[in-house]
């Protein structure tokens, strides 16, 4: 493109909740199919086609036709009938769904019709270079190096999550192999050392050693080798079920995941953290990772990714490292809000100047409620972990399903690299060698593409996403005040709203309480209740006017973190003991239309009708019971 990107108008970007865009749909859509077909007409023109008038003119064909539309027809049942309407303005406040951005779907529709492999360049060379295009932006937006850094996409975040573990016990690992195989080249250095020792280290001396990485890769973690030896993979309480799942397919064992308390307000309790780490020391266990979470799925919150990194530096100079991986599969595109236009992280004193001069937020004093120190400062300390999951399928706005992962390092690819002769040429000189660095096996050049589109629609910085994120960080903001100390009245009985916490980030929890209940398991049935009701579970879809989410916060999960909450609505502490959980309604506010204040103002009085007459059907019930 050699034109000036203009002021971007996030209306013009999605299909709308009334499909207002459909024109513009169907105008690019047409004109991407025409243009294939044409390409396919043109190729070796001398050859006829194969299907003839004749074919179509047959009675087995208009009926294998006919056939076609009539599985169309239930296909558009189905999806009209069983599907969440998350494309409303203003209705859906529930799980992580959304409206995507139409520039990617139509993207997505146009590559599949090439039927891209991005696993081998020779099946996709231009989806594949799109890919690694899509790589080293996503890494950018990391603020990692331009050409010393690397990423792709993968399925989704748990597989991001499974190769962010991967790189690290494979890397971790490697010194051990390495004085097994060149011992000289690590002499005078104890099994404590080795196994603590940075990654840059552990590169630097990959580097040196690369005529020997097949045999010293041989003996590490890869050949089963010393996995015991590695140590604990440290994960807040928030995490995502995905680590569990890492850490058994991995082969460290569930026992070497190990979850640090968070505080109340559901970020990792890093003195916790600290503490841990030296009982660990002084047992001479080893710490394999610690895992930051920017966009925790229940809560949306954003640990201290700062002071983790803090830690390890202080720690590093007592002989203590460990490798740092950031899960914002949630948050991840979030740090484009932080980047100008050269992509450059934003001082800290200048964000007011730089998101008045791009229209980031509508009302600034909703951004002031949202943007601390702390939250800048965590994401300002991404670029300073080797690897980060960052999920376009969520904050991304792209179709399902697009994962992705981003390194800091791109030589740390070579510990988890494997090269398949009838795939790809080791050495050759070409875009991505894709399948050489990831888990997956074939996989959609169409997802490429999608994610590519979109970032030459929106850049990853202010000018672009940061319109998007701040679009929805000021929707949840609205959300979040218009849910505050909300009261309705039923029955005779006075029903008061509380949201869980201040969101870090753009997911709202909250729960519905009658006022002067102290029993916690009567509470838990009123938000599950609601639930039912809020969900296709017997509200229905179709016609359900206000939709939520919901989940519980279990002590075996979250211990006492959720406690400081349950005390500030009246329960005791033995209430909440007995009964062990509470149950949140959980809204992940992605609408890119609701942070406007008349748009949101017009849903805000359906939706607190919709909630009344909810409530009216759960107390009706129990009256009748």
């Amino acid at each position: 493109m050699n034109y000036q990107i203009p002021d971007i108008n996030l209306k013009a970007l999605f299909l709308g909740s009334k499909g207002e865009n459909v024109d513009l749909f169907k105008e690019v859509l047409l004109k991407v199919v025409d243009e294939h077909v044409g390409w396919r007409q043109n190729y070796q023109p001398q050859d006829l086609p194969v299907i003839t008038p004749f074919d179509k003119s047959s009675k087995s064909f208009q009926d294998t036709a006919d056939h076609v539309r009539s599985v169309f027809n239930v296909l558009s049942s189905k999806l009209r009938s069983e599907s969440l309407p998350w494309h409303t303005a203003g209705r859906f406040w529930g799980h992580m769904n959304s409206e995507t951005l139409m520039p990617s779907i139509i993207a997505y529709t146009a590559a599949m019709l090439w039927n891209g492999n991005n696993v081998a360049y020779e099946s996709s060379p231009g989806t594949s270079q799109m890919e690694e295009e899509v790589g080293h932006e996503l890494a950018k937006m990391m603020s990692y190096k331009a050409g010393k850094s690397w990423g792709h996409i993968c399925a989704d975040g748990s597989i991001a999550n499974l190769e962010g573990l991967w790189y690290a016990r494979n890397i971790k690992s490697l010194p051990l192999a390495i004085k097994e195989v060149t011992p000289e080249a690590v002499a005078g250095k104890s099994e404590w050392e080795l196994l603590n020792m940075s990654t840059e280290e552990i590169m630097e001396l990959t580097e040196k050693l690369a005529d020997h990485m097949d045999e010293i890769k041989a003996k590490s973690a890869r050949g089963g080798n010393n996995l015991q030896k590695l140590g604990k993979w440290l994960i807040p309480q928030t995490k995502h079920y995905s680590w569990l799942k890492a850490g058994d397919i991995i082969g460290i064992g569930l026992d070497q995941v190990e979850a640090i308390d968070v505080d109340s307000e559901y970020r990792m309790d890093i003195e916790k953290l600290e503490k841990r780490i030296r009982e660990l020391a002084e047992q001479k266990i080893p710490v394999l990772g610690v895992v930051g979470v920017v966009g925790s799925t229940e809560e949306g919150q954003v640990d201290h990714i700062d002071k983790i990194i803090e830690l390890r530096e202080k720690l590093a100079k007592e002989g203590i490292y460990y490798y740092v991986h950031i899960d914002a599969a949630y948050g991840g595109y979030a740090r484009a809000i932080f980047l100008d236009e050269n992509d450059e992280f934003i001082e800290y004193n200048k964000i007011d100047e730089v998101y008045k001069k791009y229209n980031i937020f509508t009302d600034m004093t909703l951004k002031d409620e949202w943007l601390t120190e702390d939250i800048y400062n965590s994401f300002k300390a991404i670029s300073k972990a080797e690897s980060v999951t960052i999920d376009p399928h969520k904050m991304g706005y792209i179709p399902y399903s697009a994962g992705a992962i981003a390194i800091r390092d791109i030589r740390m690819r070579e510990a988890i690299s494997y090269f398949a002769t009838y795939v790809f040429e080791k050495g050759a000189d070409i875009p991505a060698l894709l399948g050489a660095y990831i888990l997956e096996g074939s996989k959609a050049g169409a997802t490429a593409a999608a994610v590519w589109t979109a970032h030459k629609v929106l850049p990853l910085n202010v000018t672009g996403y940061g319109k998007l994120m701040g679009a929805s960080i000021e929707g949840a903001y609205r959300f979040y005040n218009f849910l505050k100390n909300k009261k309705f009245e039923v029955n005779g009985k006075t029903i008061v709203l509380h949201p869980l916490t201040k969101p870090d980030f753009n997911m709202v929890d909250y729960v519905f309480n009658e006022e002067g209940n102290t029993d916690l398991a009567k509470m838990n049935k009123l938000n599950h209740d609601f639930f039912d009701y809020a969900s296709y579970v017997k509200g229905g879809l179709y016609s359900n006017e206000f939709i939520t989410s919901h989940t519980d916060f279990a002590i075996p999960d979250y211990g006492n973190s959720p406690l400081e909450f349950v005390k500030s609505l009246g329960f005791t502490e033995k209430e909440w003991s007995h009964v062990g959980k509470v149950t949140i309604l959980r809204a992940c506010a992605l609408s890119p239309y609701a942070h406007d204040a008349a748009t949101f103002e017009e849903y805000a009085g359906k939706i607190e009708k919709a909630i009344q007459q909810k409530l009216e059907k759960i107390y009706m019930y129990e009256m009748n019971e």
